[in-house]
């Protein structure tokens, strides 16, 4: 064999030596993507899907201020047949802040303007959804709130004075979604509701579980549809209480989250909005209320 011929055969045997090693590098490479790949993100664009939590959590250093808003008529007195404008008899408006201490921990809290409210809440990812690498279907979220109202819904009616004792409650919900499609996305969030009203309540219990359901389709690049609707096994008995229901449109401009809905909740902590919702969804006797949430975000 001739020195060219060898020197043929050495360069053939070389390349694919180096072409071998490439495809080993590229797969290894791949793999490493893949393991590390990113979760996946923007289940729900906002903090709250409708009326309720949702999943999400922010990215740690991110501050979000939120004012939210509901409006409705008050109810048919005796002789008349039409209330005033909608929108303009009542209003219950609450004012919150939310900080993120990690990707995984937010803590927020609010005041509302109804109950003279003041409520604290905690909320942490648990498990991000992945639908590559190391696959997991699911989004999970600890949810765990906290609300003093310094007026009670049970003055007037029941006592003239609530101890302070018995105006606290707090919520527990495990918020559980799945971003289905880049479009709609799901969430089914059981809950335990404990609230200390009802301790001076004979045969009231103290305690409630719901079961809470929410979904978000995205119709435009920066607007979507939502709705929620909670289910209460055991209501509260001493006065009529509906299951809670919303559905409405979120809009997202910039860093800014604006969220309107009809809903028949007027309550905006969890406790009360799920377990107390006094009004069915109709548009009858003032219980159709009018929604707006405006969230700001702010990354420090």
């Amino acid at each position: 064999m001739t020195i060219r011929y060898k020197f043929i055969l050495s360069l053939l045997v070389l390349s694919f030596v180096q072409c071998l090693q490439a495809q080993d590098i590229l797969k290894a490479l791949e793999e490493a993507s893949l393991e590390d790949s990113q979760p996946t993100i923007a289940t729900f664009k906002g903090t709250r899907i409708s009326i309720g939590q949702s999943v999400e959590t922010r990215k740690k250093g991110a501050l979000e201020i939120s004012w939210m808003n509901r409006f409705w008529n008050r109810p048919l007195q005796e002789g008349e047949t039409t209330t005033q404008t909608f929108g303009a008899d009542k209003w219950n408006t609450r004012i919150g802040l939310d900080y993120s201490i990690s990707d995984r921990l937010t803590l927020g809290s609010g005041y509302a303007s109804g109950y003279r409210s003041i409520d604290v809440y905690a909320k942490f990812r648990l498990f991000y959804q992945h639908d590559t690498g190391k696959k997991f279907p699911l989004s999970v979220t600890l949810f765990q709130g906290g609300v003093f109202r310094s007026k009670s819904s049970l003055q007037g009616a029941i006592v003239d004075e609530v101890p302070n004792s018995n105006k606290y409650a707090s919520t527990t919900q495990l918020l559980i979604a799945r971003k289905v499609s880049k479009n709609f996305s799901v969430q089914l969030s059981p809950s335990f509701i404990y609230r200390g009203e009802e301790r001076i309540l004979i045969n009231e219990p103290t305690a409630h579980f719901a079961l809470g359901f929410g979904a978000r389709y995205k119709v435009g690049n920066h607007v979507s549809l939502v709705s929620e609707y909670y289910y209460v096994p055991s209501p509260f008995t001493f006065t009529d209480t509906f299951n809670p229901f919303s559905i409405g449109a979120n809009w997202e401009v910039s860093d800014l989250l604006l969220q309107f809905k009809l809903t028949n909740s007027r309550n905006f902590v969890e406790d009360k909005s799920i377990i107390k919702t006094q009004n069915n969804f109709n548009f009858r006797d003032g219980n159709l209320h009018f929604g707006f949430h405006a969230t700001y975000f702010i990354q420090l």
